[in-house]
């Protein structure tokens, strides 16, 4: 069953995505990372060249030629997709596919509208017995 993690109350969604993506990507998965547009996926983009500054995430988008042997794929459209790992899901709402995954990370900006889809898709995995670790990044130190 797919382990749910919820990183809340964050200040700038797209740079804690960045740091989560580090994160796994330095501990071997290979991940999957799910936007709502093609602005979303452009800004994504933008930020994996330079995150972290010493650093590089490789990355492309899903349908790239060299999708298959990078270990993070950017995009917001998931048709065609083999990957298992992690999906990291910065939409508002739940994604079809969540299931297939070892790991689903939701992460959940300060943002009024953002706050409520969140909590929809808490509500959406609970009801299906999900386990759920819910990180509150209002609590975490700078």
């Amino acid at each position: 069953m797919t382990q749910i993690d919820f990183y809340t109350k964050v200040p700038d969604k797209i740079h804690t995505a960045c740091r989560v993506i580090a994160k796994a990507m330095a501990s071997g998965m290979r991940i999957m990372v799910l936007t709502p547009d093609a602005a979303t996926t452009d800004e994504v983009d933008r930020l994996l060249w330079t995150h972290p500054a010493t650093g590089f995430i490789p990355h492309v988008r899903a349908r790239h030629r060299l999708a298959a042997v990078t270990p993070v794929l950017v995009d917001h459209d998931l048709s065609g997709v083999d990957r298992d790992e992690l999906l990291l899901n910065l939409r508002l709402d739940t994604p079809e596919v969540f299931s297939r995954f070892q790991r689903l990370v939701e992460v959940v900006s300060v943002d009024d509208g953002d706050t409520v889809a969140g909590r929809a898709r808490y509500k959406f995995y609970r009801e299906r017995g999900y386990g759920i670790r819910v990180h509150d990044l209002s609590q975490s130190p700078g």
